[in-house]
């Protein structure tokens, strides 16, 4: 088994979006060293309190910079909101300062209707889109593969790129939706179980039926995917189901619609909001019945992602997590490494 990480950069308390992206760099390093395969940033607007990953190219760019061999990506690129070939620009040159190693995720996602506009660049045609989500996908592929016809005006466009490489383009979603257009346009597809866990099964099912190889190279020649799982490990499980705390109330206050509320900075404030510590994870879950984040011991979380990645037919399983504490993190990684045995640099 695979494992990689997508990050939220988290911005500690008392802290700003420097000391979160330092942060986040040296989770990139450890994460290196300890053998995972990739180091993904997201795209969060609207909550710059908590959350400082807003530009995930940006981020790429210093992380590979600090890095030398993990493959440093986007979880996701927000294509709904960008011209495919300012996206295709943009990962063109991070490909060309560190060749080999950029993933390209691209997904799409609301927010806040005032942060939803301000990032439009052409407002009155984004109103006047259906959805284009497939067709924008393809159309930043083609960018990097070259993959427009002869006859088509953007052929004469081209990017600036490495000489031997091409950032991996991945489709990135939570739905059956998003996994067959993956299928169909050829691409490698991650399903964020930590959004919607219930369909992963299908979706991934979705997605392995409707795979075609892309005509112009963009993907692999069989289907390949993974899962992305909101993972918190410690040394036992009622540890870790501690450590889970923040992130269940962070949910509760969503599912509340109190966004507007201080961040949770602890376990401890987590846990005192709830009313009690969460219940570990059990291990006997199927398909259709994944929880929406898991935890447990090494041995827990091992057999954990066994059983989830055999039912999704994937061997590759992407983590995130809202551990409050940045040296809880750094120990998470280290005993889901040692878990499913990662090879360290």
């Amino acid at each position: 088994m695979d494992l990689s990480i997508v990050d939220l950069a988290p911005i500690p308390e008392g802290g700003t979006a420097t000391e979160a992206f330092e942060n986040t760099v040296e989770r990139a390093q450890h994460a290196e060293e300890l053998g995972y395969s990739r180091f993904w940033v997201a795209e969060h607007h609207d909550f710059v309190d908590r959350l400082a990953s807003t530009t995930p190219e940006v981020l790429i760019a210093r992380i590979a910079a600090e890095t030398d061999a993990i493959r440093v990506g986007s979880g996701t690129v927000l294509l709904n909101h960008y011209s495919p070939y300012k996206v295709a620009e943009t990962f063109g040159v991070l490909d060309a300062m560190a060749p080999g190693r950029i993933d390209l995720g691209l997904g799409r996602a609301t927010g806040n209707p005032v942060s939803d506009y301000a990032l439009q660049a052409d407002r009155d045609e984004q109103r006047r889109r259906t959805d284009d989500h497939a067709e924008r996908i393809e159309e930043t592929a083609k960018h990097l593969h070259n993959g427009f016809d002869d006859d088509h005006p953007f052929s004469q466009l081209d990017v600036a790129r490495s000489r031997d490489s091409v950032p991996e383009t991945w489709v990135l979603g939570s739905s059956p939706s998003s996994a067959e257009i993956a299928g169909e346009l050829g691409l490698p597809y991650c399903f964020a179980a930590f959004i919607r866990p219930e369909p992963a099964v299908r979706a991934l099912e979705a997605y392995r039926e409707n795979f075609e190889p892309s005509p112009f190279g963009a993907g692999p020649d069989e289907p390949r995917g993974s899962i992305a799982l909101n993972v918190t490990c410690a040394e036992t499980d009622e540890e870790a189901a501690r450590l889970r705390a923040p992130s269940v109330a962070a949910h509760r206050r969503l599912q509340r619609g109190q966004t507007d509320r201080p961040p949770i900075h602890s376990a401890e404030e987590a846990i005192e909001e709830l009313g009690s510590v969460p219940e570990p994870t059990p291990t006997d879950i199927e398909p259709g019945e994944w929880p929406r984040r898991i935890s447990g011991s090494p041995s827990t979380v091992r057999e954990l992602l066994e059983r989830m990645t055999e039912q999704a037919g994937v061997d590759e399983v992407v983590v995130q997590n809202q551990i409050a504490d940045p040296e809880d993190v750094l120990r998470s990684h280290e005993l889901l490494a040692e878990a499913v045995d990662l090879t360290p640099r």
